[in-house]
């Protein structure tokens, strides 16, 4: 038996679509968002102590971190595994996409949350100066790096660990769908763009967005 748990608009949409490349049957248990907080339930945490999504049941297991599930899934199927000769890519990609890429689109999250923020008039001035100062002094930079690497890196290839899809373009699928969500002060990026293209016009990713809904909802905690 197979069971996601899944959370809507999160990382977890890119477990249904491993699963549905693999062609494995499972059971999709859904949960929402709080309406206000747009943080995830409570309940998860009987199923694991943070409570962060995915979590997935399987051969007797509970796994987490989206890294670690894909992982158990390539080694136990045998499939979306790296090409050959590109064993190195696939690893750096597998662990870059939480590990580094992630870490400005979660600050520009939090920088946008504060301008956003409800506080009174008065106050708004500095929390949007405070914002724009951590913006200006690391995190737009931090994205113009990471994704310009990015960018530079899909230059005349067609997927990241070779010449085959593979499980490291499904992890690196979330930090680019939400760069292009919420990083709109980057510059154009055709080679990163016409991959997104290409793996989300898969059919396995077509299933997993009608099954999981869309995974970036901007400006909501991930």
């Amino acid at each position: 038996m197979i069971r996601v748990h899944h959370l809507e608009t999160s990382r977890s949409t890119r477990l249904i679509w491993a699963l549905e490349e693999l062609g494995l049957d499972y059971e999709l248990v859904a949960y929402q968002r709080h309406p206000e907080t747009k943080r995830a339930p409570d309940s998860a945490k009987a199923l694991h102590p943070l409570g962060r999504f995915p979590i997935l049941e399987i051969d007797g297991k509970v796994i987490v971190e989206s890294g670690a599930i894909l992982t158990y899934l390539v080694d136990r199927e045998g499939k979306l595994c790296a090409a050959v000769g590109a064993k190195e890519e696939y690893t750096y990609w597998m662990h870059y996409a939480e590990g580094s890429a992630m870490l400005p689109l979660l600050l520009k999250l939090v920088t946008s949350g504060v301008r956003t923020a409800k506080v009174p008039f008065f106050i708004k001035p500095i929390t949007k100066a405070i914002a724009a100062k951590i913006d200006g002094t690391f995190t737009d930079g931090e994205l113009t790096a990471h994704f310009g690497w990015i960018e530079e890196a899909l230059e005349g290839r067609m997927y990241f660990a070779g010449d085959t899809f593979s499980a490291a373009d499904i992890q690196m699928s979330y930090p680019i769908q939400a760069s292009f969500a919420r990083a709109d002060m980057l510059p154009d990026r055709p080679n990163t763009k016409a991959w997104l293209d290409r793996v989300q016009s898969r059919p396995a990713f077509q299933r997993a967005l009608k099954k999981g809904g869309e995974p970036i909802m901007t400006g909501t905690p991930t």
